[in-house]
Protein backbone atom coordinates (compact mmCIF):
# COMPACT_ATOMS: atom_id res chain seq x y z
CA UNK A 1 0.00 0.00 0.00
CA UNK A 2 0.80 3.79 -0.17
CA UNK A 3 1.10 5.98 2.40
CA UNK A 4 1.87 9.83 3.11
CA UNK A 5 5.11 9.74 5.44
CA UNK A 6 7.22 12.08 7.08
CA UNK A 7 11.03 11.36 5.87
CA UNK A 8 12.43 13.73 8.29
CA UNK A 9 11.39 16.35 10.75
CA UNK A 10 10.43 19.24 9.08
CA UNK A 11 8.07 21.39 6.86
CA UNK A 12 5.52 20.03 5.11
CA UNK A 13 7.87 19.01 1.90
CA UNK A 14 9.00 15.62 4.00
CA UNK A 15 5.49 14.26 3.63
CA UNK A 16 6.31 12.50 0.65
CA UNK A 17 3.42 9.57 -0.77
CA UNK A 18 5.45 6.44 -0.76
CA UNK A 19 5.39 2.99 -0.21
CA UNK A 20 4.70 1.36 2.90
CA UNK A 21 3.91 -1.98 5.10
CA UNK A 22 0.89 -3.58 4.79
CA UNK A 23 -0.43 -3.86 8.14
CA UNK A 24 -1.25 -7.10 9.50
CA UNK A 25 -4.96 -8.20 10.54
CA UNK A 26 -5.50 -10.07 13.78
CA UNK A 27 -8.11 -12.17 14.74
CA UNK A 28 -10.17 -8.94 16.18
CA UNK A 29 -9.23 -6.56 13.85
CA UNK A 30 -10.50 -5.37 10.40
CA UNK A 31 -8.91 -3.64 7.99
CA UNK A 32 -10.23 -0.52 6.51
CA UNK A 33 -9.86 1.30 2.95
CA UNK A 34 -9.43 4.59 3.64
CA UNK A 35 -11.76 6.88 2.11
CA UNK A 36 -11.16 10.52 4.34
CA UNK A 37 -8.77 11.58 6.97
CA UNK A 38 -9.29 14.66 9.48
CA UNK A 39 -6.49 16.56 9.77
CA UNK A 40 -5.64 17.26 13.76
CA UNK A 41 -2.90 19.85 15.36
CA UNK A 42 -0.92 16.38 16.46
CA UNK A 43 -0.60 15.74 13.12
CA UNK A 44 1.82 19.02 11.92
CA UNK A 45 3.61 18.67 15.85
CA UNK A 46 4.76 14.87 14.59
CA UNK A 47 5.64 16.23 11.41
CA UNK A 48 7.86 18.64 13.04
CA UNK A 49 9.28 16.12 15.45
CA UNK A 50 7.58 17.52 18.43
CA UNK A 51 5.25 14.94 19.13
CA UNK A 52 6.06 11.18 18.44
CA UNK A 53 3.24 8.83 17.99
CA UNK A 54 2.46 6.73 20.77
CA UNK A 55 3.96 2.96 21.23
CA UNK A 56 1.95 0.37 18.47
CA UNK A 57 0.89 3.36 16.35
CA UNK A 58 2.83 4.29 13.30
CA UNK A 59 5.85 6.97 14.26
CA UNK A 60 6.18 7.99 10.08
CA UNK A 61 2.94 8.18 8.95
CA UNK A 62 0.67 10.78 10.43
CA UNK A 63 -3.46 10.72 10.83
CA UNK A 64 -5.51 10.37 13.77
CA UNK A 65 -8.73 10.26 12.77
CA UNK A 66 -10.38 8.10 9.63
CA UNK A 67 -13.63 7.32 7.55
CA UNK A 68 -13.82 4.70 5.34
CA UNK A 69 -15.30 0.62 4.36
CA UNK A 70 -14.23 -2.85 6.14
CA UNK A 71 -12.86 -4.55 3.57
CA UNK A 72 -11.53 -7.79 5.17
CA UNK A 73 -11.99 -9.03 9.32
CA UNK A 74 -10.18 -11.40 11.86
CA UNK A 75 -10.90 -14.54 12.09
CA UNK A 76 -12.82 -13.34 15.73
CA UNK A 77 -14.64 -10.57 14.18
CA UNK A 78 -18.39 -10.87 14.88
CA UNK A 79 -19.52 -7.29 14.94
CA UNK A 80 -18.16 -6.08 11.38
CA UNK A 81 -18.40 -7.23 8.03
CA UNK A 82 -16.75 -6.32 4.27
CA UNK A 83 -18.93 -3.35 3.19
CA UNK A 84 -19.24 -1.77 6.52
CA UNK A 85 -18.95 2.38 6.48
CA UNK A 86 -16.53 2.92 9.85
CA UNK A 87 -15.06 5.75 11.32
CA UNK A 88 -12.63 5.94 14.21
CA UNK A 89 -9.81 7.68 16.03
CA UNK A 90 -6.25 6.02 16.34
CA UNK A 91 -3.03 6.67 17.80
CA UNK A 92 -1.51 7.45 13.49
CA UNK A 93 -1.44 6.19 10.21
CA UNK A 94 -4.42 7.19 9.10
CA UNK A 95 -3.09 8.93 5.80
CA UNK A 96 -2.46 5.87 4.12
CA UNK A 97 -4.77 3.73 1.66
CA UNK A 98 -5.73 1.12 4.54
CA UNK A 99 -5.30 0.22 8.37
CA UNK A 100 -5.96 -1.98 10.62
CA UNK A 101 -7.83 -1.54 13.92
CA UNK A 102 -9.83 -4.15 16.56
CA UNK A 103 -13.36 -4.07 15.73
CA UNK A 104 -14.69 -2.70 18.77
CA UNK A 105 -12.51 0.41 18.29
CA UNK A 106 -14.67 1.45 15.04
CA UNK A 107 -17.73 3.51 15.03
CA UNK A 108 -20.43 3.39 12.27
CA UNK A 109 -20.98 6.24 10.12
CA UNK A 110 -24.42 7.37 10.36
CA UNK A 111 -26.52 6.69 7.15
CA UNK A 112 -26.69 10.57 6.21
CA UNK A 113 -22.93 11.28 6.56
CA UNK A 114 -20.77 11.36 3.77
CA UNK A 115 -17.28 9.69 4.26
CA UNK A 116 -15.24 13.00 3.40
CA UNK A 117 -17.72 14.45 6.47
CA UNK A 118 -16.82 11.58 8.48
CA UNK A 119 -14.36 12.13 8.88
CA UNK A 120 -14.17 15.58 10.56
CA UNK A 121 -16.55 13.74 13.49
CA UNK A 122 -13.97 11.27 15.96
CA UNK A 123 -11.57 13.60 16.96
CA UNK A 124 -13.36 16.23 17.20
CA UNK A 125 -16.93 15.30 19.22
CA UNK A 126 -14.93 12.78 21.52
CA UNK A 127 -12.31 15.18 22.52
CA UNK A 128 -15.33 17.60 23.37
CA UNK A 129 -17.43 15.32 24.76
CA UNK A 130 -14.97 13.46 27.27
CA UNK A 131 -13.60 16.85 28.03
CA UNK A 132 -17.00 18.84 29.18
CA UNK A 133 -18.75 15.89 30.59
CA UNK A 134 -16.65 12.98 31.81
CA UNK A 135 -13.71 15.40 32.80
CA UNK A 136 -15.14 18.55 33.26
CA UNK A 137 -18.54 17.24 35.00
CA UNK A 138 -20.46 20.09 33.23
CA UNK A 139 -24.00 19.24 33.97
CA UNK A 140 -27.81 20.72 31.91
CA UNK A 141 -27.72 24.40 32.64
CA UNK A 142 -24.47 24.61 33.56
CA UNK A 143 -21.94 27.15 32.03
CA UNK A 144 -18.60 26.36 29.86
CA UNK A 145 -16.02 28.48 28.10
CA UNK A 146 -14.12 27.18 25.74
CA UNK A 147 -10.94 29.00 24.49
CA UNK A 148 -10.58 28.83 20.93
CA UNK A 149 -14.14 28.40 19.98
CA UNK A 150 -13.50 28.31 15.92
CA UNK A 151 -11.55 25.55 16.00
CA UNK A 152 -13.21 21.68 15.26
CA UNK A 153 -13.04 21.17 18.92
CA UNK A 154 -14.58 23.93 20.19
CA UNK A 155 -17.21 23.96 17.73
CA UNK A 156 -18.04 20.43 18.56
CA UNK A 157 -17.91 21.58 22.65
CA UNK A 158 -20.85 24.12 21.51
CA UNK A 159 -22.90 22.00 19.78
CA UNK A 160 -22.34 18.86 22.55
CA UNK A 161 -23.34 21.82 25.27
CA UNK A 162 -26.38 23.21 23.17
CA UNK A 163 -27.54 19.12 23.04
CA UNK A 164 -26.91 18.25 26.93
CA UNK A 165 -28.64 21.53 27.69
CA UNK A 166 -25.49 23.88 28.31
CA UNK A 167 -24.50 27.58 27.79
CA UNK A 168 -21.44 28.41 26.11
CA UNK A 169 -19.24 31.18 26.20
CA UNK A 170 -16.49 31.27 23.38
CA UNK A 171 -13.46 32.94 22.92
CA UNK A 172 -10.96 33.88 19.69
CA UNK A 173 -8.78 36.48 18.56
CA UNK A 174 -11.18 37.54 15.96
CA UNK A 175 -14.76 38.48 16.68
CA UNK A 176 -16.04 38.36 12.59
CA UNK A 177 -14.76 34.60 13.38
CA UNK A 178 -17.10 34.40 16.36
CA UNK A 179 -19.86 35.50 14.68
CA UNK A 180 -19.19 32.90 11.57
CA UNK A 181 -20.12 30.09 14.15
CA UNK A 182 -22.86 31.37 16.81
CA UNK A 183 -25.68 28.99 15.19
CA UNK A 184 -23.36 26.37 16.31
CA UNK A 185 -24.64 26.45 19.68
CA UNK A 186 -22.56 29.85 21.40
CA UNK A 187 -24.75 31.80 23.84
CA UNK A 188 -21.82 34.31 24.42
CA UNK A 189 -19.04 35.35 22.37
CA UNK A 190 -15.72 37.55 23.72
CA UNK A 191 -12.49 38.47 21.28
CA UNK A 192 -9.71 39.91 22.66
CA UNK A 193 -11.08 43.24 21.44
CA UNK A 194 -13.91 43.09 23.85
CA UNK A 195 -11.75 43.90 26.61
CA UNK A 196 -10.95 41.54 29.58
CA UNK A 197 -12.65 37.98 29.11
CA UNK A 198 -13.25 37.78 33.55
CA UNK A 199 -16.09 40.87 33.21
CA UNK A 200 -17.78 39.31 30.35
CA UNK A 201 -17.76 36.04 32.05
CA UNK A 202 -18.87 37.92 35.02
CA UNK A 203 -21.52 39.61 33.29
CA UNK A 204 -23.04 36.60 32.03
CA UNK A 205 -22.35 33.95 34.53
CA UNK A 206 -22.33 35.77 37.58
CA UNK A 207 -19.87 33.47 40.03
CA UNK A 208 -18.13 32.53 37.17
CA UNK A 209 -18.07 29.23 34.60
CA UNK A 210 -18.40 25.29 36.17
CA UNK A 211 -15.95 24.00 33.42
CA UNK A 212 -13.29 25.37 30.97
CA UNK A 213 -12.42 23.46 27.47
CA UNK A 214 -9.09 24.56 26.85
CA UNK A 215 -7.44 24.30 23.68
CA UNK A 216 -4.91 27.09 24.18
CA UNK A 217 -2.68 26.03 27.08
CA UNK A 218 0.18 27.66 28.90
CA UNK A 219 1.93 31.04 27.81
CA UNK A 220 0.15 33.37 30.45
CA UNK A 221 -3.53 32.42 30.12
CA UNK A 222 -3.91 30.34 32.78
CA UNK A 223 -4.43 32.52 35.96
CA UNK A 224 -7.24 34.45 33.48
CA UNK A 225 -9.04 30.50 33.42
CA UNK A 226 -8.73 30.41 36.74
CA UNK A 227 -10.44 33.59 37.81
CA UNK A 228 -13.21 32.95 35.20
CA UNK A 229 -13.78 30.13 37.21
CA UNK A 230 -16.71 29.79 39.58
CA UNK A 231 -15.52 27.96 43.08
CA UNK A 232 -15.13 24.23 42.97
CA UNK A 233 -14.73 24.86 39.22
CA UNK A 234 -12.64 22.77 36.36
CA UNK A 235 -10.42 23.17 34.02
CA UNK A 236 -9.64 20.97 31.42
CA UNK A 237 -6.52 21.12 29.06
CA UNK A 238 -6.53 19.27 26.02
CA UNK A 239 -4.34 21.69 23.78
CA UNK A 240 -1.01 23.86 23.86
CA UNK A 241 -1.33 26.30 20.99
CA UNK A 242 -0.22 29.19 23.39
CA UNK A 243 3.26 27.37 24.95
CA UNK A 244 3.86 24.87 27.87
CA UNK A 245 4.97 26.98 30.24
CA UNK A 246 2.85 29.04 32.74
CA UNK A 247 2.87 30.03 36.44
CA UNK A 248 0.41 28.49 38.50
CA UNK A 249 -1.47 30.11 41.33
CA UNK A 250 -1.95 27.57 43.80
CA UNK A 251 -3.46 29.66 46.75
CA UNK A 252 -6.01 30.41 43.89
CA UNK A 253 -6.39 26.77 43.23
CA UNK A 254 -6.65 25.86 46.91
CA UNK A 255 -8.66 28.35 48.35
CA UNK A 256 -11.40 28.68 45.56
CA UNK A 257 -11.08 24.56 45.64
CA UNK A 258 -10.51 24.60 41.11
CA UNK A 259 -9.85 21.20 39.40
CA UNK A 260 -7.51 21.30 36.78
CA UNK A 261 -7.26 18.66 34.97
CA UNK A 262 -5.23 17.79 31.54
CA UNK A 263 -6.37 14.88 29.16
CA UNK A 264 -4.70 13.54 25.39
CA UNK A 265 -7.12 10.96 23.72
CA UNK A 266 -4.16 9.31 21.43
CA UNK A 267 -2.23 7.78 23.71
CA UNK A 268 -5.42 6.15 25.52
CA UNK A 269 -5.27 1.93 25.45
CA UNK A 270 -7.21 -0.13 23.36
CA UNK A 271 -9.53 -0.67 26.38
CA UNK A 272 -10.11 3.03 26.65
CA UNK A 273 -10.67 3.62 23.37
CA UNK A 274 -13.02 0.52 22.75
CA UNK A 275 -15.01 2.04 26.05
CA UNK A 276 -15.11 5.36 24.13
CA UNK A 277 -16.61 3.99 21.10
CA UNK A 278 -19.34 2.25 22.97
CA UNK A 279 -20.41 5.78 24.65
CA UNK A 280 -20.21 7.20 21.31
CA UNK A 281 -22.82 4.69 20.06
CA UNK A 282 -25.10 5.37 23.02
CA UNK A 283 -24.59 8.86 23.99
CA UNK A 284 -23.64 10.78 20.57
CA UNK A 285 -24.53 8.71 17.54
CA UNK A 286 -28.92 9.64 17.58
CA UNK A 287 -27.97 12.72 18.01
CA UNK A 288 -25.63 12.70 14.69
CA UNK A 289 -28.86 10.54 12.95
CA UNK A 290 -31.31 13.01 14.23
CA UNK A 291 -29.28 16.12 12.80
CA UNK A 292 -28.41 17.75 16.67
CA UNK A 293 -25.03 17.16 16.12
CA UNK A 294 -23.44 18.04 12.74
CA UNK A 295 -19.76 17.70 11.42
CA UNK A 296 -18.29 21.22 10.84
CA UNK A 297 -15.76 21.00 7.83
CA UNK A 298 -13.89 23.95 6.52
CA UNK A 299 -11.97 22.36 3.47
CA UNK A 300 -11.42 19.65 1.91
CA UNK A 301 -8.81 18.72 -0.19
CA UNK A 302 -7.88 15.46 -2.55
CA UNK A 303 -5.90 12.55 -0.11
CA UNK A 304 -2.78 13.66 -2.88
CA UNK A 305 -2.11 17.16 -1.25
CA UNK A 306 -1.06 16.37 2.11
CA UNK A 307 1.25 19.13 1.93
CA UNK A 308 -1.27 21.53 0.72
CA UNK A 309 -3.63 20.74 3.63
CA UNK A 310 -0.64 21.10 6.22
CA UNK A 311 0.06 24.54 5.38
CA UNK A 312 -3.86 26.03 5.51
CA UNK A 313 -3.84 24.54 8.87
CA UNK A 314 -0.93 26.47 9.70
CA UNK A 315 -2.06 29.31 8.52
CA UNK A 316 -4.72 29.65 10.82
CA UNK A 317 -7.63 31.02 8.74
CA UNK A 318 -9.52 27.35 8.87
CA UNK A 319 -12.96 27.32 10.70
CA UNK A 320 -13.83 23.95 11.54
CA UNK A 321 -11.91 20.57 10.13
CA UNK A 322 -9.78 19.98 7.08
CA UNK A 323 -10.53 16.87 5.57
CA UNK A 324 -8.56 15.11 2.76
CA UNK A 325 -10.45 12.85 0.84
CA UNK A 326 -10.21 10.61 -1.92
CA UNK A 327 -13.23 11.63 -3.39
CA UNK A 328 -12.63 15.20 -3.53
Amino acid sequence: MKAWTITEAGKPDVLQWQDAPEPELGPSDVRVRVHAAGLNRADLLQRQGLYPAPAGASQDVPGLEYAGIVDAVGSNVQGRRPGDRVMGLIGGGAYAEQLVVHERETLTVPDTISLTDAAAIPEAFLTAYRALFLEGGLQPGGWCLIRAATSGIGIAGMQLARAFGARTLGTSRSAQRLEQVRHWGLDVAHAEEHGPLLDTVRQHTGEGVHVILDLVGGGGYLRENMECLRPEGTQVVVGLMAGREDDLNMGMLLFRRLTLRAMTMRSLPVERRIALAQLFSDRLAPFFAEGRLKPVVDTVLPFNQAREAHQRMESGEHTGKIVLSTEA
